[in-house]
């Protein structure tokens, strides 16, 4: 069962990063139309110290820093209080209608079947680690789950959140303008394949021409040469 509408919360302590991506085109739309909400939290909101500190060197020492527990605990209180309890939410189970994700490069690899199961919710939360990282506890008492988009590190959580709300939100009523869309785009049918080539207007650049058979109005023709052309 797909969400009606879709809150994103994200947790991070540089929300203007998120400014442009999420104010144009698809995603843009699909907020002034009320087909997704998307709220970007700062954390420093949630701390209790003048210097709205966010995070702290290490116990056990190392380089680097690690982001504080307390400021992240008290941004999913404020988001979901019926889920957050002192002792986590493990306990809660997993047929809640909210996703509490951590973005870290110790997750399970982002992929499309993911974006399918995730759609089932109501609300994601998705928390952008920093630093060296996140203290560890946030990960094992108050996340549902962690992710990565890839193996290789980044600075932070910033852009995997972006990557998981763009590609969630596609598959949600109303956000995309065709729907049809969907049904061929890659990693949508069995065997997971990359989508066909495309080509558009015009028919010859520089020599460079369209193939014949997709001007040739034959539809059999061509939908099995977009079966062969998968990858």
């Amino acid at each position: 069962m797909i969400a009606k509408i879709m809150t994103f919360n994200i947790l991070t302590i540089f929300p203007a990063i998120f400014d442009s991506y999420f104010s144009e085109s698809i995603l843009g739309r699909a907020q002034k139309k009320g087909a997704i909400q998307i709220k970007v939290h700062n954390l420093r909101d949630y701390t209790c110290d003048k210097h709205k500190t966010t995070d702290d060197v290490p116990y056990g020492g190392g380089p680097g820093m690690v982001m504080k527990i307390e400021p992240i605990y008290r941004a999913l209180q404020d988001i979901i209080p019926e889920r957050i309890r002192v002792k986590g939410i493990k306990s809660q189970g997993y047929d809640s209608s909210s996703r509490v994700i951590l973005l870290s490069a110790a997750g399970k690899i982002f992929n499309q079947k993911m974006t399918r199961d995730y759609v089932k919710y109501k609300k994601i939360i998705l928390i952008c680690g920093h630093y060296e990282g996140v203290d560890q506890r946030i990960a094992d008492y108050f996340c549902d789950q962690e992710l990565s988009i890839g193996k290789f590190v980044l600075t932070g959580g910033e852009l995997p959140a972006m990557v998981i709300v763009d590609a969630v939100s596609r598959l949600l009523p109303k956000v995309l303008g065709n729907k049809a869309s969907l049904n061929e785009e890659s990693f949508s049918g069995k065997g997971n394949k990359i989508e066909y080539p495309h080509y558009t207007r015009p028919e010859n650049f520089q020599d460079l021409k369209v193939p014949k058979v997709l001007l040739s109005g034959d539809h059999q023709k061509i939908r099995e040469w977009r079966r062969e052309h998968q990858k």
